[in-house]
């Protein structure tokens, strides 16, 4: 075989497999998919069930363009949260949103969807309009979800309800805003231009 194809198949194939995995093959959401969660949704026990956000969420559904997306949030822990089972008496508002991201970690990982960002926050906002008490946050996170499907899944399974109330404890207020995913920060990207360099330096070694 070709000295170059020895060195160029491997990391070819690196990048089909991870492109295969962190891509939504899949496309939009189609219409029985969206009429599937609904009706879950709908049948749940959910105490979202009467909260207008869902009709917010339904029409983010609905717009699906079958692309990955960023979740950008903001976070105001409660310094005082109650007493909840799983977490017992004395927690934290960290130790209950631990709680809930136990459930989020691996269901986010499986679907490649997973942290892009996470700060403190370091003064309360300095520009405010029309958003009065808006102003003091605690934390920025900001997530990767590689589609809307995936986003979805992960919320309309039973478990999520449980763990979903001690996030709503943890915290005084939260925002949680989906953004479009910037080309530079894709790790599609990046492991393209890294596996390039990587194929191109072993080239050169070799060829010396």
């Amino acid at each position: 075989m070709n000295k170059s194809l020895k060195i160029w198949i491997p990391l070819i194939v690196t990048y089909l497999i991870f492109f295969a995995w962190y891509t939504n093959l899949s496309g939009p959401l189609t219409e029985q998919e969206i009429e599937t969660y609904k009706k879950i949704f709908e049948e749940s026990n959910s105490a979202r069930r009467d909260s207008g956000q869902w009709e917010k969420a339904f029409k983010f559904m609905n717009e699906d363009d079958g692309k990955d997306f960023y979740m950008v949030n903001f976070l105001d822990r409660n310094e005082s949260p109650r007493t909840m089972e799983a977490t017992g008496e004395g927690a934290t508002s960290l130790d209950l949103q631990m709680h809930y991201m136990e459930y989020m970690w691996p269901q986010q990982f499986k679907r490649a969807s997973h942290p892009v960002f996470f700060a403190f926050v370091s003064n309360p906002a300095l520009d405010i309009v029309a958003a009065q008490g808006m102003e003091d946050w605690d934390i920025v996170a900001i997530f990767r979800y590689r589609s809307r499907r995936d986003l979805f899944e992960i919320g309309l399974n039973p478990v999520f309800d449980e763990r979903h109330e001690y996030k709503v404890e943890a915290l005084d207020k939260t925002i949680a805003i989906p953004v479009e995913t910037p080309i530079i920060t894709d790790l599609r990207f990046a492991l393209f231009v890294f596996l390039l360099l990587i194929g191109l330096i072993i080239e050169r070694i070799r060829g010396k």
